[in-house]
């Protein structure tokens, strides 16, 4: 069956969290299976792994936020910043081991979404593919936890317009001046 979207809205913007989740775990499964495919020294083999995972990651992110009440639109201005998803999701009560938090941000730091993507000449300066493999099954697993042991949540709507004045307050700090 298919599904015509809907003018003004975007691709993803009605998924469930459940629909979110298990599109992650199909890119989990597919970076698995694209995985040995790489070859040592040549790193360019590894970024179909890279691709899959980074979106994975994403995926499962954008699914507990989702779970725990958050606006699409909201997620959808944080673009592929695994970063400002991992604030968000420590907030919603994902804990993640420091090395792993750690990690979360230097993929947003390094751009390595697009890197991986686009910029191959820089393939060589991606991070260390265990590194991303135990982060992805990380975040996998205790994302998959926090879905199956609590209900549906709704954000605070006072708490949630706080976060968002902070965000604009810190994107704002950190623009250049003109």
């Amino acid at each position: 069956m298919e599904v015509a979207i809907q003018e003004g809205k975007y691709p993803g913007e009605l998924a469930s969290p459940q629909q979110i989740h298990e599109l992650a775990e199909e890119y989990r499964k597919a970076a698995h299976q694209l995985l040995p495919l790489g070859r040592a020294g040549k790193p360019l083999t590894r970024a179909p792994f890279r691709l899959s995972a980074i979106h994975a990651i994403e995926l499962y992110l954008t699914a507990l936020l989702l779970h725990r009440g958050h606006n699409p639109n909201q997620i959808r201005k944080m673009h592929h910043d695994l970063s400002a998803r991992t604030e968000h999701t420590t907030a919603a009560g994902l804990r993640l081991r420091a090395k792993t938090a750690k990690h979360l941000q230097s993929l947003s730091q390094n751009r390595e979404y697009l890197v991986t993507r686009y910029g191959p000449e820089m393939s060589a300066t991606a991070s260390q593919i265990n590194r991303l493999t135990a982060t992805l099954e990380e975040v996998a697993v205790k994302v998959t936890v926090l879905i199956a042991k609590s209900p549906r949540q709704q954000v605070d709507p006072v708490a949630a317009e706080a976060v968002q004045v902070r965000d604009l307050a810190a994107s704002l700090s950190a623009s250049p001046v003109s």
